[in-house]
């Protein structure tokens, strides 16, 4: 292997990823089928209001709308005479657009807010995982430090020891945010 010039790094490829714990895997899976079922039991209505976003956010829709306005722009300016002039002061254009922009606006904030109820749901899950951690951890600490006591091992007198032992209210921890955002 040659040496790299001196100050610069060498790049080392990953080591080959082994596969995925059991448990992991089957986390995966379960999220994913509770995915699909949930949106196998969304209504039409937000299906086709997730369309219509999906659609109008692709280059698709922009491409779309070029080729149509500037259709529309050249043939009412004169410059595309395939059609005679229907709208040379733009006001059907304008108002138009308008009137697409404000359907468009509504179909994103649907988009909006089934992304954020999922979000919200998501938020629920990892907080109650991470209680459930705390939970768990809270009670490691306990053994440990009893079977360190038992043993006779110094580190059951470290003085962080006892804080460590206490279970976390979660109301007590929102109460402290809450407090310090208060002016």
């Amino acid at each position: 292997m040659i040496d790299p010039p001196a100050g610069r790094a060498v790049t080392v490829p990953p080591p080959d990823q082994p596969d995925l714990a059991a448990a992991l895997e089957r986390n995966i899976r379960a999220l994913q089928q509770r995915q699909q079922a949930e949106e196998a039991h969304s209504g039409r209505d937000a299906k086709v209001a997730e369309a219509i976003t999906r659609f109008t956010g692709s280059m698709a829709f922009v491409y779309l709308h070029l080729a149509l306005f500037g259709v529309w722009v050249l043939v009412n300016l004169g410059v595309l005479p395939v059609l005679p002039r229907f709208d040379p002061t733009f006001v059907i254009l304008a108002t138009w657009a308008s009137v697409e922009a404000i359907f468009l606006s509504t179909f994103v904030l649907i988009s909006q807010n089934r992304a954020s109820a999922a979000a919200q749901k998501r938020a629920d899950l990892d907080l109650q995982i991470s209680l459930l951690a705390e939970h768990e951890v809270t009670r490691l600490v306990r053994l440990t430090t009893a079977i360190a006591a038992h043993l006779g091992i110094d580190a059951a007198e470290d003085p962080e020891l006892p804080e460590l032992q206490r279970d976390v209210a979660p109301e007590a921890v929102l109460d402290a945010i809450e407090q310090d955002k208060r002016p």
